[in-house]
């Protein structure tokens, strides 16, 4: 059907398209795009599939546990099982811990130094660094981190006191180690001054990181400890409430969800 305005001589081909191009040009590198589509959703899919398997071989051997990595033992995701809002604080505490570990490390390592530079403490100050790796990174883990992670999760009261009381304790053997008394293991304040007027530089420098390891991790705690009592308060929990759940669920509740 024309209408009266019509051109009918007008061309109806556009004046943008080349009427020599070959069309075969323009499909062929549609079908490439296409099959270049494809070939990345087949590696998307096999990346996901042996992450899957990994995920089903893992929890085959040992559960759900994925902590610590090396040797799984508990079941530890911020992301999983803590509330969103209170996902960054808990990720803050854990990091406090990590550098608690790393600063037992640099301590230890401070007091090899130590030893080395001639101290008549040193095999005192040696010993002790040795014992506080083997025992107080596992028990700072299970002792006060494990509880306010709980407590969290599961909002309950007794992990809250369990928090306050280890984590006070754990204050306190900060401000010890910050200090650094001779024979006591830690490569602290008046190790590390004696170090620099000896001089031993080795000495010196590994303690100086040493001392801030302790420092930082021993501010960072009391700051989340003020933190987390001001939550404790404003949620209500009671000694009394923490005794009842004490003997509701018992204290395998601590290994558990629910």
């Amino acid at each position: 059907m024309s209408y009266p305005n019509e051109n009918p001589f007008a061309s109806t081909h556009s004046l943008d398209t080349n009427p020599f191009e070959d069309p075969s040009d323009a499909q062929s590198s549609s079908h490439a795009a296409r099959l270049e589509e494809i070939r990345q959703r087949e590696l998307d899919l096999q990346r996901r599939e042996q992450e899957l398997a990994q995920k089903q071989e893992h929890i085959r051997r040992h559960g759900r546990n994925n902590w610590p990595p090396f040797f799984p033992l508990i079941f530890h995701s911020i992301q999983e099982e803590i509330p969103q809002a209170s996902q960054p604080l808990i990720t803050r505490l854990y990091q406090l811990w990590l550098v608690l570990a790393g600063t037992l490390v640099v301590n230890m390592v401070a007091c090899i130094c130590i030893l080395a530079s001639g101290s008549s403490n040193g095999g005192s100050d040696l010993g002790s660094s040795i014992g506080y790796v083997i025992f107080i990174t596992p028990l700072s883990f299970l002792l006060w981190y494990r509880p306010i992670y709980n407590g969290y999760m599961k909002e309950q009261a007794l992990y809250y006191y369990l928090y306050f009381f280890f984590g006070g304790f754990h204050l306190l053997f900060s401000v010890y180690m910050i200090i650094g008394i001779p024979s006591t293991g830690s490569a602290g304040l008046i190790q590390t001054i004696q170090a620099f007027t000896k001089p031993s530089l080795p000495s010196a420098i590994v303690g100086t990181v040493a001392t801030v390891g302790w420092v930082v991790q021993g501010v960072g705690l009391a700051y989340y400890y003020r933190q987390i009592w001001a939550h404790h308060k404003a949620a209500g929990h009671s000694v009394e409430k923490a005794k009842t759940e004490l003997a509701t669920h018992g204290a395998k509740a601590y290994f558990t969800r629910g």
